[in-house]
């Protein structure tokens, strides 16, 4: 994690330029301005925008793309393929663990989803033995 100021400010400046704004606007409607609505408005819909364009955590973007499937690789045709999968997705949330690029909730989160997650086949499988119980019924 990071140890000065500066750092620690470039990693939450979304968080911080979403409370200067809320506030800004609070104060604006706390003290009967006119422009509070606009200046809301402003803030939310640019301002916060672009501080998160700028300064928006690369870790966030990667995690999204991660858990949207985005990032994994070409799904595997063979039974084999997909256990080799699975071991390569463990490996790497490992090492990224390890080198502290995810904390312990983003690390015991991505896990879970790996583990949850069942290959096509597993699904066609549980599938057809259910059929298969029914039609013996």
């Amino acid at each position: 994690m990071s140890d000065t100021p500066s750092e620690r400010f470039r990693e939450n400046a979304t968080e911080i330029t979403s409370i200067l704004v809320t506030g800004f606007w609070l104060l604006a409607l706390f003290t009967d301005q006119s422009w509070w609505l606009p200046a809301m408005l402003v803030g939310y819909v640019v301002v916060i925008p672009i501080v998160e364009m700028l300064f928006g955590d690369e870790e966030d973007e990667e995690e999204e793309s991660w858990e949207d499937g985005r990032e994994t690789k070409a799904e595997p045709t063979e039974r084999h393929g997909a256990g080799e999968n699975n071991r390569d997705a463990l490996e790497t949330l490992k090492d990224r663990y390890a080198r502290g690029e995810l904390t312990d909730e983003q690390f015991e989160r991505k896990l879970e989803r790996l583990v949850e997650n069942e290959t096509v086949e597993d699904v066609e499988d549980r599938l057809g033995r259910g059929e298969r119980n029914l039609e013996r019924n």
